[in-house]
């Protein structure tokens, strides 16, 4: 009984997500959430650290694995694809007591993360050049890129598996072990890259190696528990015959999150494109540690609308208006209050972080102006993820996804190119692209917000106050 999965418990009293403070259950869901998106990206942020240490050449090696990023996420993409539409409807399917076909989505699931990551092995290995100097790779820097992703690809099957795999394990309500297959893994990872790096002298391919190994234990950890006694799902090889009813409903349900995380690819494509052309080796490196900095810093406020979103769902569902409301501003003051933070920091120690990645003066002095412009629209990003999340908790993803692809797609995208037509200093005009989507898209999205949910929550409480009337 020691191993029984929060989730059962939770099946048990359900009633705290309707009657505990709203702040404790906050603190309560978040911080795993947090945590474990956090040490995930610590993957490939510690790599980039360490290699833009490398003595002479770090600054043309971080740009050089800088332009790897798009195919990285790409990546990921894919175990989003599949993972994020089968791990809930298998949560589903254990609440109505269908264990088998919960089990049956998980064998699913696992064929078809090996097929995608067969695919995706042979396909970037045939055409990753073509993509990575798309991506804003030079003949400076594509030597690099080369390097680490020739080598990163074949370890794209653990990467397919510790992401796709794991999420089966949160779906049970496993929450400590779910966090500890990305911990163990990015712990790994700090340990093994100055090794190979420094020690053996592998460079970038020694972080690439680092990275894939890495992985490597981490998805083993996973198949191990799901093969082991304390799971509730398990990975049978009866349940691996793909079935369309399966398949089809997973990969539906995947989608929403599978286009947030690919049009990533596509923003990197047009911003280092554009960067190189108006700033060279420098601006893309610059972008490079940008990048870095944005997907880190914006991971708490990805915890804290997770942790949100089953107190407002639960309550939503429960018909208690106020519960939700309360927990909608406490998400939008916490989120604005950390989001105004990052904004303070960004203004007036530009240089502070930027310094973790790189000793060179001369992307040390183009990175830290450059980082003004691009966060200059952050403080007010809390807003953003606040709403947007809270749309999804409600159970309107559709609002959601258009605003995250109205964001991205119909006004950054836009803006990357527009704005260098307009500015003398092109190279600023693209990292200004950024601030100018996200005020633009905060708006938009506030506006939005506050006359759906308004109705929404007024059809909430004439449903609250039916049985009384009656």
């Amino acid at each position: 009984m020691e191993h029984q999965p929060e989730l059962q418990k939770g099946l048990e009293q359900e009633n705290p997500l309707g009657t505990e403070n709203i702040r404790s259950l906050l603190k309560k869901l978040a911080f795993p959430a947090i945590t474990a998106q956090v040490v995930n990206v610590l993957y490939n942020v510690v790599d980039r650290i360490y290699i833009g240490h490398i003595p002479e050449t770090g600054a043309l090696a971080l740009t050089g694995v800088g332009v790897c990023m798009p195919i990285i996420m790409l990546i990921s993409a894919f175990a989003a694809l599949v993972s994020m539409g089968a791990a809930p409807r298998a949560s589903v399917l254990m609440g109505r007591g269908e264990k088998e076909e919960a089990e049956k989505t998980l064998g699913n699931s696992f064929v078809m993360l090996l097929a995608i990551a067969v695919i995706l092995t042979v396909f970037f290995r045939l055409f990753a050049r073509d993509f990575l100097m798309a991506f804003g790779a030079s003949e400076n820097t594509i030597g690099y890129a080369m390097e680490y992703m020739n080598l990163y690809c074949l370890g794209t099957i653990f990467v397919q598996l510790a992401l796709g795999l794991n999420a089966f394990i949160t779906a049970q309500g496993f929450a400590k072990i779910s966090m500890l297959t990305v911990m163990i893994g990015a712990a790994l990872n700090i340990v093994l890259d100055p090794v190979f790096i420094y020690l053996l002298g592998m460079g970038v391919q020694g972080a690439a190696l680092a990275t894939i190994l890495s992985q490597a234990v981490s998805a083993l950890w996973v198949i191990r528990f799901l093969l082991g006694k304390n799971t509730i799902l398990k990975l049978r090889a009866k349940n691996f015959g793909l079935r369309a009813n399966v398949v089809f409903p997973s990969l539906l349900l995947g989608m929403s999150p599978f286009i947030m995380q690919a049009t990533e690819s596509a923003i990197s494509l047009c911003f280092n494109s554009s960067l190189y052309r108006y700033g060279g080796d420098t601006a893309v490196g610059a972008m490079s540690i940008l990048t870095s900095i944005m997907q880190f810093s914006m991971l708490p406020l990805m915890g804290l609308a997770q942790g949100a979103q089953p107190i407002t769902g639960y309550n939503f569902g429960a018909k208690k208006p106020g519960r939700v409301r309360e927990t909608f501003r406490l998400l939008l003051k916490c989120s604005l209050a950390y989001s105004l933070s990052l904004w303070a920091v960004c203004m007036i120690f530009p240089r502070l972080i930027p310094m973790l990645f790189t000793k060179n003066e001369g992307l040390l002095d183009y990175t830290a102006w450059a980082l003004r412009y691009y966060f200059a629209g952050a403080g007010i990003f809390g807003i953003q993820i606040a709403c947007q999340q809270t749309f999804i908790a409600i159970g309107n993803a559709k609002t959601s996804l258009f605003l995250a692809v109205y964001r991205k797609i119909i006004l950054l995208i836009p803006l990357i190119y527009l704005l260098p037509a307009f500015l003398e200093q092109k190279d600023r005009a693209v990292f200004l692209a950024e601030p100018a989507a996200d005020i633009i898209a905060v708006c938009t999205t506030a506006a939005m917000f506050f006359f759906q949910f308004r109705r929404v929550m007024a059809k909430l409480e004439k449903e609250e106050n039916a049985p009384k009337m009656a």
